[in-house]
């Protein structure tokens, strides 16, 4: 809040401070202007005696209200500016008491002003920057060395030095080389300090009107004349544009960030250079030839031009010098940043191509590998490979202990991959191995190595955890493109996750073709609802006490036009794969429930059993469009049943979580859940206790064979029999129903009643039926009597 207040006030100060150095640029300026009215004598003298006070003031107010944090030149030219406005009172009054005259020992009071004023010059451009102190006096000199030749060629030696015309007062001479000096430090002012700083900028044009006055004044003298009033306009001006700069905000401003050479190497200066060496040269051969002819060659006349030239042409050979060795640091810091760009380039290459989590080699760079592989028709083979179950391990322990698990498996993999082989990261489970100049058989054990290898426990974060790996195999073949091998090796990889995981599958032709006709299967699938290919069969639910139907089952067959039925097994993996599922499950529920509503209107009570994929599940608003179907039909929730597999409900992650909370939701509504296919898969207890189940329907494949218990002796299946009740009495512990598959014969029927077995469906009952022969198998079998077969 400090600093917020502070930064205001500076802006404040800046903002009240701007108005001043126009208002004194204004005034002062319309005094110069009007000094040409006012007659020579005391009147013009105390009003130039006044614009210089102005100047002291105007420097004391822009301290107090810019506060720059570099004040020492700006002290050191106040020092130099009151100095001379005390000489300027000292010598009226020293005249008018007589103690001194027109005497030239009076002109020491202004000789040591121009030390004072040098100094300041000086140390102004610095503003704190050590590699300033020293910078720009050679480009100064340069120039300056040039304008002493125009100088002493233009006038002192034409006016002075032929006519020996030499003024009895020595400052007429004197102070316009003293200005010469303090013109060359204005320059060096801009050049060092910035032409951009008008307090700067002011500042050099106050020391070349300096300089102009006291040009003219030395003109004046040689004709035995007084100050002319150029002279004074000029001393006038020189005073209002110190003052001005002194109060002008840039005179606060810090130096540019920038380096001195750079500072100094501009188009404007270079101009200035160069006019300057050749000028200087051309101007003293000018001079010395004309003197020549006239026959007035002095050793003056030697000296000074040529000395000038002389220090002229050392400085530029100086100059030159420096540009050579900033030349050379440049090419340095130019061959250094060069070599910076090229590792870092290599570096971002490095990271555009590798994974960062485990360093190897991403898809892009895989992708080039193989390209460069599949264009030197080298031989090899294709490795993808995925972890399995790796998602699990990510739900359960987090995705830190998931990392360390995929560095520990990179880990293993390096030690199998055989040499000049390439090992990538495809994504987040997804790896690859390219094996070049490698036959079948040399693969395939690099192939099992892998699996092998991954079958052993990873001690990960104190856990001991497993990774399995499937892998799909695809053999190189330079007729075919690089996403073409990309995309049979994944082909071969899902064959083996579908077969069971932790196994290798080689890519062939036949997995092609499975993979084209599932394509051309969701092609035709997809328009098969608004085609009305889809259809919904029913098959009977007994009870088995009395054999009497409480309920269906709802069965999806297709049925495309002009062809034979599809059976589900044929088209829903497909289904699933795509996620038509989705929309394919929301019209069968939507069916059964209007076609079991519409057997409830003719008062035939009836239950319908629907299957859910888990790719409902997952669906954020499943239960919403279960109550949705539910109220479109005007179907009770307690005469639906949801049926869905055990892996949906005994997965972790939030998706199992969402199921849940689907299925208790509509569970508390009424819907009943039932499991399907138990014993197939997980079957934990826990999960019979725990989750949001009303049924479990035991699997066909737990069915005793045809024989029965009734088959001659040593046929009986008494392990299909012990499993079979195992699962009744525990349903019955769990108050859970039960609902037997795929009853075929009446032995099952009758063991199945004889183990307490509540309900059951199969072909001894009925086939699935179309829902308008189930429509006649329900009227004409009137509820409470048998089935009819």
């Amino acid at each position: 809040m400090a600093r917020g207040r502070t930064t205001e006030q500076a802006g404040e100060r800046t903002r009240s401070a701007r108005p001043w150095w126009l208002w004194h640029l204004i005034v002062l300026g319309t005094a110069t202007a009007a000094i040409a009215l006012v007659p020579a004598g005391a009147a013009r003298n105390a009003i130039m005696l006044t614009s210089a006070a102005t100047v002291v003031v105007a420097i004391v107010v822009g301290l107090r209200i810019h506060r720059p944090p570099h004040r020492l030149g700006w002290l050191v030219l106040l020092v130099a500016v009151v100095y001379t406005v005390l000489s300027n009172v000292l010598w009226p009054v020293l005249q008018a008491t007589g103690v001194t005259g027109d005497s030239p020992a009076i002109d020491l009071l202004y000789y040591t002003t121009y030390p004072v004023l040098g100094l300041a010059l000086a140390l102004l451009p610095v503003r704190g920057r050590r590699d300033l102190r020293f910078a720009g006096y050679i480009e100064t000199g340069i120039i300056t060395s040039g304008a002493a030749v125009v100088w002493w060629t233009l006038l002192v030696d034409p006016y002075v030095l032929d006519p020996d015309q030499i003024p009895d007062q020595l400052h007429v001479v004197a102070f316009p080389m003293f200005d010469m000096v303090i013109f060359a430090l204005g320059l060096r002012l801009l050049l060092v300090g910035g032409a951009g700083s008008l307090s700067f900028a002011l500042i050099a044009l106050a020391t070349a009107a300096l300089l102009t006055a006291d040009t003219a004044l030395f003109v004046s003298a040689l004709n035995s004349g007084g100050s002319p009033l150029v002279s004074v306009v000029c001393w006038m001006l020189s005073n209002a544009l110190l003052g001005t700069a002194a109060l002008h905000p840039s005179m606060a401003a810090p130096p540019a960030d920038r380096p001195v050479d750079d500072a100094l190497d501009n188009v404007g200066t270079a101009r200035i250079y160069v006019v300057t060496v050749v000028a200087t040269p051309i101007m003293t051969a000018i001079f010395l030839l004309h003197e020549s002819m006239v026959d007035r060659v002095t050793a003056g006349d030697i000296i000074v031009p040529v000395g000038a030239t002389a220090v002229t042409a050392a400085l530029v050979v100086s100059r030159m010098r420096q540009l050579n060795l900033v030349a050379r640091k440049r090419a340095v810091a130019l061959q250094e940043s060069v070599s910076k760009q090229a590792e870092l380039q290599g570096e971002l290459l490095h990271r555009a191509q590798h994974d960062s989590l485990t360093g190897l080699p991403n898809r892009e760079l895989l992708y080039e590998r193989l390209t460069a592989a599949l264009a030197g028709e080298r031989a090899g083979a294709l490795v993808v490979l995925d972890l399995d179950a790796f998602k699990e391990v990510n739900d359960r322990f987090g995705h830190a202990v998931g990392d360390e698990l995929l560095v520990a498996a990179t880990g293993r993999l390096h030690d199998i991959v055989p040499a000049g082989g390439v090992l990538a990261r495809l994504d987040s489970d997804e790896f690859a191995v390219l094996m070049l100049d490698h036959d079948l058989a040399g693969c395939r054990r690099t192939g099992e190595r892998v699996l092998s290898a991954m079958r052993h426990p990873f001690p990960v974060q104190g856990h001991e955890l497993f990774a399995t790996a499937s892998i799909g195999l695809r053999l190189l073949d330079p007729d075919l493109l690089t996403g073409d091998v990309l995309r049979d090796a994944y082909m071969a990889l899902h064959a083996a996750k579908a077969a069971g995981r932790d196994q290798m599958t080689l890519f062939d032709r036949a997995l092609s073709d499975q993979k084209l006709e599932a394509a051309r299967t969701v092609e035709r699938l997809r328009g098969a609802i608004e085609r009305d290919e889809l259809i919904v069969h029913f098959q009977p639910l007994v009870r088995l006490a009395d054999e009497r139907m409480t309920g269906v089952e709802a069965l999806i067959r297709w049925q495309p036009a002009g062809e034979a039925m599809i059976p589900p097994d044929r088209f829903i993996p497909a289904a699933e794969d795509s996620g038509l599922i989705v929309p394919i499950g929301e019209w069968v529920l939507r069916r059964s429930c209007e076609v079991v509503a519409g057997w409830h209107r003719r008062r035939h009570a009836a239950v319908v059993s629907v299957n859910v994929s888990p790719r409902q599940l997952r669906e954020p608003d499943f239960a919403a469009k279960v109550f949705a179907a539910l109220r479109d039909s005007g179907l009770a929730p307690a005469s639906l049943i949801l049926e869905i597999t055990e892996g949906v409900l005994v997965d972790s992650g939030m998706v199992t979580e969402q199921a849940i909370r689907h299925l208790t939701t509509l569970r508390a509504h009424g819907v009943k859940v039932a499991i399907d296919d138990f014993g197939t898969g997980y079957s934990s207890l826990a999960y019979l206790r725990d989750l949001p189940i009303d049924h479990i329907k035991i699997d066909k494949s737990f069915m005793p064979g045809p024989g029965g218990p009734s088959s001659v002796a040593g046929s009986v299946d008494t392990t299909a029999i012990t499993m079979v009740k195992a699962i009744i009495d525990l349903a019955a512990g769990l108050e859970l129903g039960t609902i037997a598959e795929g009853v075929e014969t009446p032995e099952q029927v009758a063991l199945l009643r004889s183990l307490g077995c509540d309900r059951a469906q199969g072909y001894y009952f009925a086939r699935p039926l179309p829902a308008e022969e189930a429509a006649l198998l329900l009227s004409s079998a009137e509820w409470g009597s048998s089935v009819p077969r």
